[in-house]
């Protein structure tokens, strides 16, 4: 650090502040030695702006292993921009710019007959020496065949390799054949209240309002970076959903009445933390007069799977220890996806609550279950190698019912147990049953 020793004069650095809209001033004093603070300048200010350096971590705890790391995640839920922040911390860290390549194969900036081959040429162009060299590459998948590209050129260059893709290209067997023990998959989630609050950190809006804001905005971060109105917020989501449904699903898989696969769609975004079967919508569309097989409903559920729209929660026997292959519910990527098609409505926001909880397990490692236990139900079992909690979500507390806290005291050993509530009168401890605001779960260190 010293860094600031060499302080004489101060200087502007106006070129940075177009990465937030309000203004963000950079006020450094130097004097001779930009040069030598430009990465580290660019590193900090990334993380003032952007502020998903959990990624980053992860990230570098493979640094220069002979893996892939792959983050993957819904389109615009911000791996492009993890990968830029990476770019900048390589930098900062002394790496020369020179050794680092990166491309971006978006379908507008390739030509349709671009190849694999083509892909490994022009990298490997660039290689112009020995020295190891660092690849970042965003969107990948627009690029048949690239998990061979990228596999030769683990195996013939001196390379540390980072990628990011969005949809089921990314995710087909062809990884296996080809990267199979050689790849490490990092998913990327929109953004938790945690980094919400982050990238609102020039609001003057208490945290509890931008936590109400959260719950009816969701996390994407172009959302989040912008001051908009209920309209304009879900205007910008239903973009993102349309172009996840038209570019990765209806056009990839040639679905000829897309109105009928909309109609699918529909009904699971209705149906966000229920149980239901690929029967149950074949019944409810008969309902309706129109004809689908269970077949195609589990292709449709695997293709919005696939590419990163919604999330299978499966259930888990506590008594027999075991993963259930029945009763499984899914979740929405983000909550706004929901109110963006449906509108924003009051009632839903318990089903939400359990959506917002569901992925903030997820993000801090857990695979997550919908426990079992006899005939009783747990919303969350979530475990991470030796370790386990347990979580209820719901809005306020039944006064009729101790369904929430009843069934977790059944569960009989001493793993936290968690009450998720957006009752504030509500919270405490019932015979160590911790009873916890959402705000405060969400933001908790260490659950």
């Amino acid at each position: 650090y010293g860094l600031f020793e060499i302080i004489k004069n101060i200087i502007y650095i106006s070129r940075y502040t177009r990465f937030k809209s309000d203004g963000i001033y950079v006020i450094i004093a130097v004097k001779n030695q930009e040069e030598k603070i430009e990465g580290f300048l660019r590193s900090i200010l990334f993380k003032i702006l952007y502020g998903r350096e959990e990624y980053l971590k992860k990230l570098f705890t493979y640094m220069d292993a002979p893996i892939i790391k792959i983050l993957a995640g819904i389109r615009r839920c911000g791996k492009s921009t993890i990968l830029e922040m990476l770019h900048k911390e390589l930098i900062s860290k002394g790496i020369d710019e020179s050794n680092i390549i990166c491309k971006r194969y978006t379908s507008f900036e390739i030509d349709d007959c671009y190849t694999a081959k083509d892909m490994y040429n022009d990298i490997k162009k660039e290689m112009i020496n020995d020295n190891k060299y660092y690849l970042l590459l965003d969107e990948v998948q627009e690029i048949d065949g690239w998990e061979k590209a990228i596999n030769s050129l683990l195996e013939d260059t001196n390379a540390d390799i980072y990628v990011t893709g969005s949809n089921s290209k990314l995710m087909s067997s062809e990884i296996s054949t080809y990267l199979t023990g050689r790849y490490v998959l990092i998913p990327v989630y929109p953004l938790s209240f945690k980094e919400y609050l982050d990238f609102k950190s020039s609001s003057t809006k208490s945290k509890k309002y931008l936590l109400n804001e959260y719950i009816k905005f969701g996390g994407f971060p172009i959302v989040a970076l912008g001051n908009y109105d209920e309209q304009s917020a879900y205007q910008i989501v239903e973009g993102i959903y349309n172009s996840v449904i038209t570019s990765d699903i209806t056009k990839r898989h040639n679905i000829v009445n897309f109105d009928l696969f909309n109609r699918v769609v529909k009904f699971i975004i209705e149906n966000v933390g229920k149980t239901f079967s690929a029967n149950s919508i074949v019944k409810f569309l008969k309902g309706e007069g129109r004809a689908l097989s269970v077949e195609s409903i589990y292709n449709y559920l695997e293709w919005l799977e696939k590419a990163f729209v919604i999330y299978r929660c499966r259930r888990y026997d506590l008594q027999g220890k075991s993963v259930l292959k029945t009763q499984e519910k899914f979740y929405l990527a983000d909550q706004s996806l929901k109110y963006c098609i449906m509108g924003f409505n009051p009632k839903s926001i318990a089903s939400m609550l359990e959506n917002i909880v569901y992925f903030e397990l997820k993000r801090r490692g857990y695979e997550v279950y919908i426990g079992k236990l006899g005939t009783k139900e747990i919303d969350f079992v979530a475990i991470k190698r030796d370790e386990r909690i347990y979580v209820q979500a719901c809005r306020t507390l039944p006064e009729n019912s101790d369904r929430e806290i009843g069934n977790l005291l059944t569960i009989k050993d001493q793993y936290p147990k968690y009450v998720v509530t957006l009752d504030e009168l509500s919270t405490g401890n019932v015979n160590g049953v911790k009873i916890i605001h959402l705000f405060d779960f969400l933001l908790k260190e260490e659950l």
